[in-house]
């Protein structure tokens, strides 16, 4: 295994909300990522970000960590939750606010 899957693993088992994003939830660089930190200060979560853009080997490490074509990628308690359609069909339905609670 890797140094990038196992600095993953590390963040995404030590802190409870993790975004991994285009930019920054200040400043995001796509769409997506911007959509997705837009809907987590809707429900005023706390998380932590990670700019893919500024490190290649994390934003390749963490698709093929998660088995996941595109980012954003949003991780609660260790699980990939999913990306930003993923977040928004969850959201609108009222279930991502109780993902995030738990």
């Amino acid at each position: 295994m890797n140094n990038i899957t196992e600095e993953i693993k590390k963040t995404i088992s030590e802190n409870k909300i993790v975004l991994y994003m285009k930019g920054t939830p200040e400043s995001p660089q796509c769409g997506f990522s911007a959509k997705v930190v837009q809907i987590l200060n809707d429900i005023g979560t706390i998380f932590i970000s990670y700019d893919v853009l500024a490190d290649p080997e994390l934003r390749s490490g963490i698709k093929e960590f998660s088995n996941w074509p595109t980012i954003p990628q949003l991780y609660v308690n260790g699980e990939f939750v999913g990306g930003c359609d993923i977040c928004i069909e969850l959201y609108e339905k009222g279930e991502l606010a109780n993902i995030l609670d738990n």
